[in-house]
């Protein structure tokens, strides 16, 4: 390969999905290459994320390297994923002194080879912090934080994700920037949405025991044991390895209780048109660093009812631009998706000022500027 003369800023993600974190990396291609700069994307494989990548003007390459996952985390699958990792560390040096970036920007803590191929390159590296574990023992949270003290800098996309960060590695206090996601707005302003029966809530997001959307077919099976007449839209899909759960999903929408009120719309993008055929939006997650799925539902004029967990506290504030229960409590959504349902000014308020508030603090011209200036500062 001929050595390329204009040295980009190299970012690296660890799939070709376009979920949250992924759509987050597409915002940070989006603002470079808007000021000149020059992009490259590493990608493990192909696949949905690669074309709009193209179309924002990255350059896209492939490379094989290992992203770690829970299904990993056994003693029979350590020794594979250690040789992998060993054989694409000596990969991404090669690749790094060829590209000769910038700075290399890490897309999550999965890629932690990365960080050490950055600082053996002689690169800037920033890690991109969108995780806020803090269910895992505490030895395992270290682990997987303790390869960001190889980063000059770390971008955290909430408090949560800073807390539970400091709390096993009190140091990178220093070396990190809250920068709260930018989220686009839909295409057409949103119209208000209907009130009428039956009542059409969404859950959107991965389907994982994490993202709970259990907790939303239990609560539509409380209002409809009350006589209300409610309905369910699941968007979203299963990790690999999750189908399990998925299969246990349709296995209780199809219990009589439930039978006929909830349908299963898979992957859904643009999201947009989902929003708009719903009334309502559900976020159950009883885990979530951040939450794109709450501000695009704010975004969307439509009222919200968020578990009161992490990331969730940092963008919906209870009875004013949404409204919070408790994490995994089916009983409590429900009597929060019924206030809605029988107070429809609530529910027009909460949607209104949700918007209003979702536009001046998560809008994408400032996470665009943020991130710019991040960049540049660590550029070399």
């Amino acid at each position: 390969m001929t050595r390329p003369e204009r040295r980009p800023v190299l970012i690296v993600n660890p799939s070709p999905d376009v979920y949250g974190a992924d759509l987050q990396m597409l915002e940070t291609v989006v603002a470079l290459v808007e000021q000149g700069r020059r992009v490259v994307v590493a990608l493990p494989a192909e696949g949905p994320l690669v074309a709009r990548l193209q179309s924002a003007g990255a350059e896209v390459y492939y490379l094989d390297y290992p992203v770690l996952s829970k299904g990993q985390a056994n003693p029979r699958a350590l020794p594979r994923l250690l040789l992998r990792a060993s054989r694409s560390l000596v990969r991404a040096v090669r690749f790094l002194r060829f590209l000769r970036p910038t700075v290399l920007l890490v897309n999550t803590v999965t890629l932690p080879w990365w960080l050490l191929a950055g600082r053996l390159a002689g690169v800037p590296t920033l890690g991109y912090l969108h995780e806020a574990e803090t269910e895992s023992r505490r030895v395992v949270r270290r682990a997987l934080i303790a390869p960001l003290r190889l980063a000059a800098g770390v971008i955290v996309i909430s408090r949560a994700a800073f807390a539970a960060m400091v709390d096993v590695e009190p140091a990178l206090a220093e070396r990190a920037q809250l920068i709260y996601n930018g989220v686009p707005q839909p295409p057409d302003e949103p119209e208000p949405a209907s009130s009428q029966s039956p009542h059409r809530f969404v859950v959107v997001g991965r389907l994982s025991p994490r993202k709970a959307p259990d907790v939303a077919l239990e609560a539509v099976a409380i209002l409809a044991s009350r006589g209300i007449d409610v309905q369910l839209e699941v968007a979203g899909t299963t990790f690999p390895g999750y189908e399990w759960y998925e299969d246990q999903l349709r296995e209780r929408a199809a219990r009589p209780d439930l039978s006929g009120r909830v349908t299963f719309s898979g992957y859904c993008s643009p999201i947009w048109p989902v929003l708009a055929r719903n009334a309502f939006v559900l976020a159950p997650s009883l885990r979530e660093p951040f939450g794109n799925a709450v501000v695009e539902a704010q975004l969307s004029r439509r009222p919200v009812v968020a578990a009161a967990s992490q990331g969730h506290l940092e963008s919906v504030s209870d009875d004013e631009t949404g409204l919070l229960v408790e994490a995994g409590n089916a009983e409590q959504m429900a009597e929060a998706m019924l206030r809605l349902v029988q107070e429809p000014a609530t529910a027009g308020r909460l949607a209104e000022r949700g918007r209003s508030e979702a536009v001046r603090r998560f809008s994408v011209a400032r996470y665009r500027r943020e991130i710019v200036e991040l960049v540049d500062r660590f550029s070399s």
